[in-house]
């Protein structure tokens, strides 16, 4: 599944609650099932700069595919960043380069968020992109 139907299909997946809360809700809720990084994993070179909440991204490559992992203290933090994560992994390097997120605006889970949170999302964004940079 490329980056673009992958969107789509979270896209449709959280659209189909109605209500923005109940939709962050979801949201979160999902990311409370994955498994958190390990503590290795949760080091200063993996952390996402400009984040208020404390953000860890980690990455590696297998078969030429992007393999991310992630954890953020804050919870609502976790389930956006869950989400770009869950956009991003299992793709190809050049895909995660090329393509730009639109599944939080048209959620409409940003307009709800600080320009603080917003501005952290856009860092976290940065960083998946970095990663895909340097593991290309």
């Amino acid at each position: 599944m490329t980056v673009a139907e992958r969107q789509t299909r979270l896209i449709e997946d959280f659209a189909i609650i109605e209500d923005r809360q109940e939709r962050l809700a979801a949201v979160v809720a999902h990311a409370r099932r994955r498994a958190p990084l390990s503590a290795s994993e949760k080091t200063e070179a993996n952390r996402v700069p400009g984040c208020v909440s404390a953000v860890w991204v980690a990455a590696s490559v297998a078969d030429g595919r992007l393999q991310l992992r992630y954890d953020a203290d804050s919870p609502l933090v976790k389930g956006l960043v869950g989400l770009l994560v869950g956009l991003y992994d299992g793709a190809f390097p050049s895909e995660v380069i090329a393509t730009e997120p639109t599944l939080l605006d048209d959620l409409g889970l940003l307009q709800d968020l600080s320009p603080t949170r917003r501005n952290g999302l856009a860092a976290v964004r940065g960083q998946i992109k970095a990663l895909a940079v340097r593991l290309s």
